[in-house]
């Protein structure tokens, strides 16, 4: 499996994010993903780490407690026609409340990963 990482590409009031992603058929080669990306003391200790998955007839997303990211991922993921995929955008919390602009952040976090990867 290979896991491509896009380290600190937004930065919003102390927030910082990350975008990282990979090829994965099955549910468990994209749990397996994220485990390969937890490893990392950096990312196991992000505040976030929301993903969203479109498998060959299953889609799969999980907020990691920012409600409604994980969705967001997917509904692009399957706008994009990525499939057989995983998306994850990780956050650091920096202090402040971003309100709205998380979604915006999460949006151009998996733009950028889709504009890297030539969807």
């Amino acid at each position: 499996m290979s896991l491509t990482v896009f380290d600190k590409i937004i930065s919003d009031r102390g927030s910082r994010y990350a975008v990282s992603g990979g090829p994965a058929r099955t549910r468990a080669e994209a749990e397996a993903l994220l485990a390969e990306l937890k490893r990392s003391k950096r990312f196991a200790k992000a505040t976030h780490n929301s993903w969203a998955a479109a498998l060959s007839g299953e889609a799969m997303r999980d907020d990691d407690g920012e409600s409604g990211a994980g969705q967001i991922i997917l509904q692009m993921l399957e706008r994009a026609g990525l499939t057989d995929h995983v998306v994850i955008v990780t956050r650091w919390y920096g202090g402040k409340h971003l309100g709205g602009d998380r979604f915006r952040h999460v949006v151009d976090a998996v733009r950028h990963y889709l504009a890297q990867v030539g969807r």
